[in-house]
């Protein structure tokens, strides 16, 4: 049978495997192992079958742990069952993982290996959680590349079918889930002659059935479960030869060597590391560089990690290795060694054979290991004794574990080429350079390797696409250090990166910018200039950004600076290259319209043919680069972690950078407004004549960059000559000048403000962002230094928030975000008093990603207190926040209480405590307390038990004012994973504030399917379209009766939103917003400009509904459902089909679409009904005494109240 080859990445790979033996598919999506469960559901939509000719039938669960359960419930029905997961999702299914195991039920979890959140959450790959599982009894197989993701996954499944022990198939998180390599595609056919069906049958006749019953998962005490544990021991010891005979067979088909362990390099080797995953591939670069210099070493490539077998272990360690370093990627706190280290000194233990062994830990949260580090490594092996325990990839300088590193050194095949692209998220150049490693790879001789490195920021992000091309098999499982060719999408790059780090001589530079010659002269740092010149560097310009904006394709550049690439390159003949592309265009924009396809057909066109070639002149040889001094104003927290991460440089800082207060991974508030990105293409520009003094501008802008001035008299003799004002309108205002100031350094050129300006003639335009940039640098400058006009008007109102300070600023959110401007309103109205609990999401990632803390301190030091957990526990999280401090406070008020019962006690004090406990949750009055017993010194001027009394209560201080605790989430939170706390958080009656940012996706994961979805929606998990309705989660916590909720859209109703936020804060009890916020997995046709609009929009059509549910008014005899939306006077139909998630269905599955968009028409109708007859409802009054229609148990007559 002839081979076929395909260029993929891991996640892919295993997903083509598992659909081949995977009859139900239970999945919960969690970065990065989503992509697994998206191809299945995928491939299960277009009519792909399995080996059993049956579509996988896959189920979204509501959490991992729910996946796991219906995983071991479909197991045990007699179907062969499948997950996906990483990280925390794996921790989750641990519970069932030992039923599942201790049930011997074949199954396969796969696993793109995750960091576990520990001081801090990570989405990138380690070892961490595949660790924490090694003790459920799940046998463990490690792949090491994309080849080996595809080969040892069919020996995952066909061992477990024939050794009934469950197996985890894990592989590094985004190192090898999302590395693109050309692999050969193991053939369904070849696998189906594998499969043992006697064990397959036996299995099924094992499944739980009334037509065969039998009883499982008994409760079993001390008499008899230990003998009941050791039954299952065979089972595992014969697991090992039926997992190497599979090896034996896959290496027969495919001709590519595996065993439980594999040796490579010198059969007389001393020196030897042990490891598993891609840093094997590593290793053997590094092993056949040090070999060709005569070293004698070589390296262990652990596959099966559990079982772990010495007798196979020992049958490929070469007999002459007198030194080991076993490498874990891992590290398990308190432990005399990492689980790798301990397993390989245990099968020493009492052998003949005893050579030296040590243990290090690499490569955590995907951190880069290269050749020089694992050389670092082999070194380390020379001494006479070898450090162990050691690091290598760091800088250790407090307990000095680090390994020293020697010269860099490459060990790279030669002829390799190597390219790297620095892009912007969501510029598209991801996934541009996907499509191209995939042209490259399928279309021609030549392997390839693609690998994308990018922070957890959203949209707006950097972003490193690395790409490999080469004839010999690409191994180099390491970001590129010495490219030939360098890309930039992003011209603000240049001043904020060392873009050209490594480019070899004569290499290629291609930038993206508006500027012609004489402003590339200005505007280019000296050191690229000189880096240039020096290097023989050819560099050519190319205005995508204006051709991108010109064809209609807005800020996504991609496709115009792929085509170039192909043209500077010569990777392939260009005519083949730009075919190609095309052909990809079809493929992946497709299904978004001829329109869509068409423009970027002109992008690739455009690209090949705008290239300018830079003439480089001499004198650039001789240009002086002199290092930037520190600009010591900045806090030493930005200049010593925050500035060097965001100079790409986080790798370099050593550990002492995190010592002391920040060894629990404090960061410090507001380092956002020290990154100044510069990343607009077009920015606000005020015209003041138009400006009406609204300030709705301020209040929709997702990321606090267009703000109010007010100018005091004082402050005017000191304004710049273009900071322009008018004079203030509005009561009290009148000592003042007006501005609107916009931060062109720090907004992201969504257009939304200028969209919302409600003015005759717009008093905001976009325009390009050097026009702006110098007057308004110099002017935002001054307008920091401008006192905070706080309460200068009622904060209640659109305008007077406006005045207020927002605690949350310049944050990493994508551009026209529909979340930030909910959670920023919300900081200007409690932010110097709120704690906020975070769940895992959008949220968390532009609330929280080292090193942009964007939420930020006032001028007294006062600010939100924010802090994430998890994903699935927040609102729990913020419960417990809640009981701490009114537990605290209690005990404030029992001292106080003594405090007034003493002889000697001061009057005045008493009086101050009295009104304290009156008021405690009065926020002005508990915050005039505080500044009375803070700054009388009371405690000074007591004695005795009086002044201890004092003394505990100033130590007690930060809890004297009205705290306000908000629980933050999105929807895959509050819907799903997070409902069961949810639900028990708000039930409780605990004073808590819980505002849901509702995308109606898993925003964070990638668009995936929540309960949030709405019916005929496309989403990931819903390919097809969703098929039932809309959880209403505002209308099921009504139900309780005591729990204030309400839905808002800022486009809609600005006044309804703010209105909302001040009677849910206000409420003595838990409160639940809903917040319709548009999100870029929308694919929102008029562009994230109108996300605002949009809004409306949804409001307008009957889409999205707005309404208050305040219990106090029953109290009042009022009906506590207040309906807040307009009988809809726009068209259904039209909102939804302005959103690609929604039109794509009329081309994937014409025949259903429109037949789904009615019954989503007809449910957003019985919606509306609901919620009209809900306001319309007398309220129901029941006096004291009065006969109520309540059945008694006993005697069923009606009860007296």
């Amino acid at each position: 049978m002839s081979k076929v080859f395909k260029t993929m990445d891991g996640n892919t790979a295993a997903a083509h495997v598992s659909y081949a033996f995977t009859e139900v598919a239970a999945i919960y999506p969690i970065t990065p192992s989503s992509n697994m469960a998206e191809a299945v559901d995928q491939w299960a939509s277009e009519g792909r079958l399995n080996l059993f000719g049956q579509k996988v039938l896959v189920k979204e669960l509501q959490s991992e742990g729910g996946a796991s359960g219906a995983v071991h419930g479909s197991l045990q029905a007699g179907a062969l069952t499948t997950t996906y997961t990483a990280s925390q999702g794996l921790l989750l299914m641990i519970p069932n993982m030992y039923k599942i195991a201790g049930e011997l039920l074949p199954a396969v979890f796969h696993v793109s290996a995750r960091a576990v959140a520990s001081h801090a959450l990570s989405i990138f790959g380690d070892h961490s959680d595949v660790m924490a599982a090694r003790n459920t009894g799940f046998a463990m197989l490690a792949s090491g590349s994309v080849q080996e993701v595809m080969d040892l996954a069919s020996v995952a499944h066909l061992a477990t079918i024939k050794g009934r022990v469950p197996f985890v198939h894990f592989f590094d998180g985004f190192r090898t889930s999302h590395e693109i390599q050309k692999v050969e595609v193991m053939d369904y056919e070849e696998l189906r002659s594998l499969i043992d069906y006697k064990a397959l049958n036996e299995f099924r006749m094992r499944s739980l059935n009334p037509e065969r019953p039998v009883t499982r998962g008994t409760a079993e005490n001390g008499d008899i479960f230990f003998q009941a544990a050791e039954a299952s021991n065979k089972y595992y010891e014969d697991i090992v030869g039926i997992v190497a005979d599979y090896m034996k067979e896959i290496s027969r088909i495919t001709g590519r060597e595996y065993k439980p362990f594999d040796y490579y390099g010198d059969p007389e080797a001393e020196r030897i590391i042990v490891a598993m995953g891609s840093v094997t591939d590593t290793i053997e670069e590094t092993v056949d560089y040090l070999r060709d210099k005569g070293e004698k070493v070589g390296v262990i490539k652990v596959r099966l990690y559990r079982p772990f077998s010495k007798e196979y272990f020992f049958n490929v360690l070469p007999k002459t290795v007198k030194k080991i370093a076993v490498l874990d990627r891992t590290k398990e706190k308190g432990a005399t060694a990492e689980p790798l280290h301990l397993d390989v000194l245990q099968v020493f233990y009492r052998n003949e054979h005893q050579p030296i062994i040590v243990g290090g830990r690499y490569g955590l949260s995907s951190k880069d290991t290269t050749p020089t580090m694992i050389k670092a490594v082999f070194d380390n092996l020379t001494q006479d004794e070898p450090k162990d325990m050691f690091t290598v990839g760091i800088v250790d300088d407090v307990t000095h574990h680090s390994l020293e590193l020697g010269e860099t050194i490459n060990t790279e095949p030669e002829g390799t080429i190597r390219c790297k692209f620095w892009g912007f998220g969501s510029d598209g150049t991801v996934g541009a350079n996907k499509s191209a490693i995939k042209i490259i790879g399928d279309d021609s001789d030549l392997y390839a390797q693609g690998y994308f490195a990018y922070d957890s920021k959203k949209s707006g992000g950097v972003t490193t696409s690395h790409l490999r091309f080469g004839k010999k098999p690409i191994k180099s499982t390491y970001l590129i250090t010495h490219p030939d060719f360098v890309s930039c999408s992003k011209q603000a790059y240049v001043h904020n990166y060392d873009l050209l780090e490594g480019l070899k001589d004569g290499g290629t530079f291609l930038l993206n910018c508006l500027w012609d010659d004489d402003e590339l002269e200005e505007n280019l740092p000296n050191s690229l200039k000189k880096y240039i010149a020096d290097h023989n560097i050819d560099f050519y310009t190319i205005n995508a950004t204006k051709i991108a904006a010109e064809i209609g394709l807005g800020g996504r550049t991609n496709m115009i600076m792929q085509a170039a690439f192909f043209k500077l390159s010569q990777v392939l003949p260009l005519d083949e290259a730009i075919k190609d592309l095309k052909d990809q265009i079809v493929k992946n924009y497709g299904r978004k319209g001829e329109k869509v396809v068409n423009m970027n057909y002109e992008a690739v066109d455009q690209g090949v043919n705008a290239l300018h070639k830079i003439e480089i002149p001499e004198s650039w040889k001789n240009l002086s680069v002199e290092e930037e001094p520190a600009d010591e104003s900045r806090p030493e927290f930005v200049r010593k972690i925050a500035d060097v991460m965001n100079k790409m440089k986080g790798d370099t800082l050593p550990v002492s950078a995190f010592t002391g207060k920040y060894a629990d991974g404090t960061f410090e508030n507001g380092t956002s407004a020290y990154e100044k990105r510069a990343i607009a293409v077009n920015v606000p520009h005020w015209n003041k004549e138009n400006c009406i003094q609204c300030n709705q501008c301020s209040y929709v802008c997702p990321h606090a960059c267009i703000r109010p001035m007010l100018v005091s008299e004082e402050e005017q003799k000191n304004m710049p000559e273009t900071f322009e004002t008018l004079k203030a309108n509005g009561k009290g205002l009148d000592i003042y000048q007006y501005r609107i100031q916009v931060s062109v350094l720090d907004c992201t050129g969504c257009g939304n403000c200028a969209d919302t300006c409600p003015a005759k003639v717009k008093a905001l335009t976009m325009v390009p962002f050097e026009e702006e940039f110098h007057p308004q640098k110099e002017n935002w400058e001054f307008a920091t230094t401008l006192s905070e006009k706080n309460n200068v008007m009622d904060k209640f109102t659109v305008k007077g928030s406006q005045y207020n300070k927002p605690y949350l600023e310049f944050s990493g959110a994508c551009a026209g975000c529909g979340e930030t401007p909910y959670a920023k309103l919300v900081t200007q109205l409690y932010g110097d008093r709120m704690l906020i609990a975070n769940a895992t999401g959008c949220s968390s990632i532009w609330g929280g990603s080292a090193p942009s803390t964007v939420y930020c301190k006032d001028s007294c030091g006062r600010g939100p207190a924010w802090a994430n957990s998890l994903f699935e526990d927040n609102a729990e999280y913020g419960y417990g926040m809640a009981l701490a401090i009114r537990h605290i406070r209690e005990k404030i008020q029992d001292l106080m209480d003594e405090y007034m019962a003493l002889d000697n006690a001061d009057s005045t004090v008493s009086e101050i405590f009295k009104e304290f406990k009156e008021n405690i949750d009065d926020p002005e009055k508990t915050r005039d307390v505080y500044g009375r017993l803070t700054t009388e010194g009371y405690a000074e001027k007591a004695d005795g038990r009086a002044k201890e009394i004092l003394e505990e209560i100033l130590e007690k201080k930060d809890f004297l004012v009205k705290k306000s605790v908000w629980v933050f989430g999105g929807d895959g939170w509050a819907y799903d994973i997070g409902f069961g706390g949810l639900d028990h958080v708000l039930a409780s009656g605990e004073d808590i504030n819980v505002l849901v940012f509702d995308t109606e996706v898993y925003s964070n994961t990638g668009g995936q399917s929540s309960k949030a979805t709405p019916l005929a929606a496309i989403a990931k998990f819903a390919a097809s379209g969703k098929r039932i309705r809309k959880k209403d989660l505002g209308l099921m916590m009504t139900s309780y009766g005591y729990v204030y909720v309400a839905q808002i859209a800022f486009g809609a109703n600005m006044n309804q939103a703010i209105k909302a936020i001040k009677e849910a804060e206000s409420y003595p009890g838990p409160s639940l917003i809903i917040a319709y916020a548009p999100c870029i997995n929308h694919g929102i046709r008029e562009g994230m400009g109108r996300t605002i609009n949009q809004e409306k929009r949804a409001v307008d059509s009957g889409y999205w509904h707005l309404y208050r549910y305040d219990p106090r008014l029953e109290d009042q005899g009022k009906n506590p459902f207040q309906l807040d939306s307009r009988e809809p006077k726009e068209s259904f139909q039209d909102f939804i089909k302005g959103e690609v998630r929604y039109t794509s269905l009329m081309r994937a599955f014409p025949d259903q679409a429109q037949d789904l968009f009615d019954q989503a028409e007809e449910m957003a109708k019985r919606k509306y009904l609901t919620y009209k007859q809900l306001a319309a409802q007398e309220p129901i009054v029941i006096q004291s005494g009065e006969d109520v229609p309540e059945l008694d148990d006993e005697n069923q007559e009606k009860k007296t109240i």
